[in-house]
């Protein structure tokens, strides 16, 4: 079945993108939740139209995007955490540290973008994180987790 997104659905596509899925996936699953709409003539004319709409905004989203990326590739963020006598850290770094440490450095990224490529961070050191900044530009980055 032919549907177009109306959100980003993950492993799927983007929003406004038309894709083909499983008929039960489309029905049970992604109508229902309003994550997509029937790929009708009618509907697929209003995509056209609010593509069109929106391409001015897009190109400078993506450039914004591009430019955050280049300032972000470059640079070394600080995690501080609260750390005992034996370097260990107490709790976890998680996306949600990672995102107000990075907006602390100045740079302003939803932490629903980000993801650490290590599964838990339990010690002080290097680490590195990738963020996806548009469905087009994804950078990879390295942080430091310090003690307080």
């Amino acid at each position: 079945m032919q549907i177009i997104l109306k959100q980003d659905v993950d492993n799927l596509g983007y929003k406004n993108d038309v894709v083909n899925v499983r008929d039960g996936y489309a029905r049970n699953f992604l109508i229902p939740r309003g994550a997509a709409v029937v790929a009708s003539e009618s509907n697929l004319k209003m995509v056209k139209e609010n593509m069109k709409q929106q391409a001015h905004k897009a190109e400078k989203v993506l450039a914004e995007a591009k430019a955050l990326a280049e300032q972000i590739q470059g640079t070394t963020v600080d995690v501080p955490a609260k750390v005992g006598d034996s370097g260990k850290i107490f709790g976890s770094i998680n996306t949600v540290v990672l995102a107000e440490a990075l907006k602390k450095a100045g740079y302003n990224v939803e932490r629903k973008t980000l993801h650490i490529l290590d599964d838990s961070i339990k010690t002080t050191g290097t680490y590195k994180a990738t963020a996806q900044l548009h469905k087009e530009v994804k950078i990879e980055f390295n942080f430091n987790v310090v003690a307080e």
